[in-house]
């Protein structure tokens, strides 16, 4: 299974996802699509709790993706 972690001004919400179910997959290329162009940034985490590594395209095989939002001043 793999993860889609998008945090906002509440926390954050989890979309947990089956790579191998070509619908599921269909999904979260689509929700990564929309965020990216929304300007959140997508961040994939390894399991050792390294450093991200900022993805610029979906990768079906990235396990755990964070998307962060864009700051905004004020």
């Amino acid at each position: 299974m793999s993860v889609h972690i998008v945090m906002d001004g509440t926390g954050d919400t989890r979309y947990v996802f089956d790579p191998l179910n070509s619908n599921e997959l269909f999904r979260a290329e689509e929700r990564f699509d929309d965020l990216t162009k929304r300007g959140f940034r997508a961040v994939t985490l390894d399991r050792d709790g390294g450093p991200g590594v900022l993805q610029k395209s979906f990768d079906p095989a990235a396990e755990k993706v964070l998307f962060i939002p864009q700051l905004q001043g004020g």
